[in-house]
């Protein structure tokens, strides 16, 4: 009987285990320039709590980092990690675009990180970006269509546009008129924040 008791308490504490959602991205996942606790690590897991989920969210992101970047240290990152991701939100390509970098090079490393993460058994959302228009017609055609086409090819999620809201919009960014200010994130959390929600409710 005591047996069965503690294997009984055993199982409750593992399922008492809070989720984990990793923010795997660069400065827009980090929190820019921004105080304590308004990145959107900590804006995305405080509206989760919000909302009565038992979630921890975990940010990974490295102002200026391209997705071959981000690829390269995905080992480390997971290795740090006291517990394995549930739930990953990608956002990675930005500064690809920003430098001009071919797009094929970004969709390379985002696939495989897409593949990465989920041989650890994670979801994955992938979130998307849109590029500045005076790179071409070209270039943003190919640039924007490989996130859906990423997402598609490995069976995940995607958030068409990670800066949703926020972009362009006066005061919701920073003097470099790129980077979210506190407010910004706050836009962010809340319009990717159902479908965040979406893929924690399919976690067994």
């Amino acid at each position: 009987m005591a047996a069965m008791i503690i294997a009984a308490f055993v199982s409750q504490a593992a399922v008492a285990k809070p989720l984990v959602v990793l923010a795997f991205g660069d400065s827009l996942t980090a929190g820019y320039q921004l105080p304590p606790g308004q990145g959107f690590a900590p804006q995305l897991e405080k509206a989760l709590k919000a909302k009565g989920r038992d979630v921890t969210v975990v940010g990974a992101g490295v102002s200026g980092d391209t997705s071959t970047q981000g690829r390269a240290r995905i080992g480390w990152v997971l290795a740090g990690m006291k517990q394995k991701p549930d739930l990953v939100v990608l956002e990675l390509g930005a500064n690809d675009m920003l430098r001009g970098q071919p797009p094929r090079v970004a969709k390379q490393n985002l696939d495989a990180m897409v593949k990465a993460f989920k041989a650890k058994g994670a979801r994955v959302l992938v979130a998307g970006m849109r590029a500045n228009p005076t790179l071409g017609k070209a270039y943003v055609t190919e640039f924007e269509a490989l996130f859906p086409a990423v997402a598609k090819a490995n069976g995940v999620a995607l958030y068409p546009f990670f800066l949703d809201g926020v972009a362009a919009q006066k005061g919701l960014q920073l003097a470099d008129g790129m980077h979210p200010n506190a407010k910004g994130v706050a836009v962010m959390v809340n319009r990717i924040l159902p479908a965040v929600e979406r893929e924690l409710a399919q976690i067994k």
